[in-house]
């Protein structure tokens, strides 16, 4: 009846593993034997073991089952108690809990024994090859074990075998006593596996610019660039990366930091992006005015002068104050703070969009003001501007009637103020950015076709040049931050294009270049390592087995506590405050063979 019990229970298992993956992946855990949730997690969902293992989704995730009858039983229990200091903090949601390690193998062999092809008893034979299952586990054993996994092993379309991922976790810790020796490493894998030769591999990342939070503010900034280095051949325990590495930049920026040297260019963009709600929503945010002298005033002295100067233009700079581009940060970042203000071919259109920008417009009424004096400027024949040709802006369209000597009334009322600033502000901004990005051959190609094409709505313009924006800022950091040129900012240009013709703004996505680590040595050859890992590998191909040591700033377990208790202590190893804490993981495979 015992041997009839377990046979149950490995069926049930089976089962639920099975059913849970057999059509699609499910919003709610299953559970097992009330004391196991199994989740299937694939597609879209960020993979908690990815850390640590680079094999397919989707994956099995098993983890201890929680119960809000127990907490609100100890919660009654403890109602007549004095409140510890703990109750007394801020409650956080609590977070996936863990099995013991013998639970966790117990259901790692029910896995291997489903999936094996010999074991015919179960009735569970049909059921092919099952995603990897790992177990999430409390480290309460002496290896301070977080993770048991297990993955089949297959030779085409039979599963010949299991490999079984042990996952050992501890720190964080600044004490270079608890690293490992790599030698001894190797020589350990040599025994586990019995094998005469090893390859190594290592893994470094590298937190090259973190844009921190401004200063006398509390949310910290997502922007990030970072570089991920791979090379062959590791000689011992954090090393350096030669510089002959494969390396990979990950860039992901939020534009608006006020230190960012087009962040002039962003407020520019926030009027037209307020505009653009504003005819959405017949609702429009007007900003403060930010010095008394107000856009009407700044209109009429545009206009005074074109009477005066028919072909002036509204002085914003020299074409001979323009500088190469030169190879010192300095030079540079003048270069961008300048590359807006130097064109010289505004017309009347975007000269009229400065002045009203440049106060910017505070109210509805100031708007209607400052376009009344434009348009009766124009009926009377005192000015005759020049403007670009393409332009589809209404105002446009008055501009070419007064060339005839005679202007349509316009009634400005309702959005039509609106939507007049709005469309002289678009055409405007896509010059704008098209005057940076143009400088590179082809990519006037995917300008024309998608960035400044007007065959879309206005909103879905004002939509791709928010991209373009997004874009602009990523440039100018890598030119201003890394003293990126011309040949390394070009095929990061190509990517981000290429990457936003065929998805929606996203300022969270992290645009990844190759480059040579030599390029940007210098900002991390002295650094200590966001996450540094050696993998340690023999066999070949589904006989390969790997162990993997590595260190890493932040925690690579959520459902393990860290040993926070040591922080200061470690923290300040060898009288230096300077040491880096770094959490100790160890992944180790060993193979079971059906076969």
């Amino acid at each position: 009846r015992n041997a009839e019990g377990r046979r149950s229970c490995k069926s049930m298992f089976s089962f639920r593993i099975y059913e849970e993956g057999k059509d699609n992946i499910p919003e709610q855990p299953y559970l097992y034997e009330s004391d196991v949730e199994i989740c299937l997690v694939g597609g879209s969902c960020k993979s908690p073991v990815e850390r640590f293992w680079s094999g397919r989704s989707p994956v099995y995730i098993l983890q201890r089952a929680t119960h809000n009858e127990e907490s609100d039983s100890v919660e009654e229990s403890q109602a007549d108690e004095a409140l510890s200091r703990s109750e007394l903090l801020p409650k956080e949601s609590p977070g996936p809990a863990a099995l013991s390690v013998g639970r966790a193998k117990q259901l790692v062999s029910l896995y291997a024994m489903v999936q094996n092809p010999n074991v015919t008893h179960l009735g569970m034979s049909d059921l092919g090859l099952l995603p990897a299952l790992w177990v999430r586990c409390d480290g309460s054993d002496p290896q301070h074990t977080c993770w048991v996994g297990a993955e089949p092993l297959r030779a085409g379309q039979k599963i010949t075998g299991i490999n079984i991922y042990m996952v050992s976790c501890e720190g964080p810790t600044a004490d270079k006593s608890c690293y490992a020796n790599l030698e001894e490493l190797k020589m350990e894998h040599k025994r586990r596996h019995h094998s005469c030769v090893v390859t190594t591999k290592g893994f470094a990342q590298y937190e090259l610019i973190q844009v921190a939070a401004i200063e006398d503010t509390i949310a910290e900034s997502g922007s990030n660039i970072s570089i991920d280095i791979t090379w062959n051949i590791v000689d011992k325990i954090l090393e350096t990366p030669p510089l002959i590495s494969a390396a990979t930049l990950n860039i992901s920026l939020e534009s608006g930091d006020p230190r960012s040297p087009v962040y002039q260019v962003y407020r520019e963009l926030q009027l037209l992006l307020a505009l653009a709600e504003g005819l959405k929503t017949g609702v429009t945010e007007w900003p403060e005015p930010l010095e008394s002298e107000s856009a009407v005033e700044l209109v009429q002295e545009l206009l005074t002068d074109l009477k005066k100067k028919l072909d002036g233009d509204c002085g914003s700079g020299s074409k001979d104050k323009t500088e190469k581009i030169k190879c010192d940060s300095a030079a540079v970042d003048s270069y961008i703070k300048s590359i807006f203000s130097e064109r010289g071919d505004l017309d009347f259109a975007e000269q009229l969009w400065c002045k009203m920008r440049s106060k910017c417009v505070s109210s509805y009424q100031e708007l209607i003001d400052c376009f009344t004096r434009v348009i009766k400027s124009l009926e009377r024949g005192e000015i005759q501007p020049w403007i670009h040709q393409g332009s589809s802006s209404f105002l446009r369209t008055l501009i070419q009637q007064s060339y005839h000597g005679k202007v349509e009334v316009v009634p400005l009322s309702g959005i039509t103020p609106i939507q007049m600033l709005f469309e002289i502000g678009l055409d405007k901004m896509k010059k704008d950015y098209v005057s940076f990005f143009i400088g590179e051959p082809e990519a006037s190609l995917l300008f024309q076709d998608y960035f400044i094409s007007t065959s879309v709505d206005l909103q879905e313009q004002v939509h791709r040049v928010q991209k373009l924006h997004h874009m602009l800022e990523i440039m100018v950091n890598c030119r201003v931050l890394l003293q990126f040129r011309h040949e390394n900012l070009f095929p990061l240009t190509q990517i981000c294009m290429k990457y936003y013709k065929e998805n929606p703004l996203s300022e969270k996505h992290v645009f990844q270049l190759p480059i040579r680590p030599a390029l940007v040595k210098k900002f991390y050859q002295n650094e200590h390592p966001e996450l540094w890992k050696v993998e340690i590998s023999s066999g070949h191909g589904a006989k390969e087995v790997k162990t993997t040591w590595q260190v890493s700033t932040n925690p690579p377990v959520e459902h393990v506590a860290s040993n926070n208790s040591g922080l200061f202590c470690d923290s300040t190893v060898n009288g230096s405050t300077e040491e880096r804490l770094y959490f100790i993981t160890v992944t180790k495979c060993s193979q079971v063979h059906f076969t």
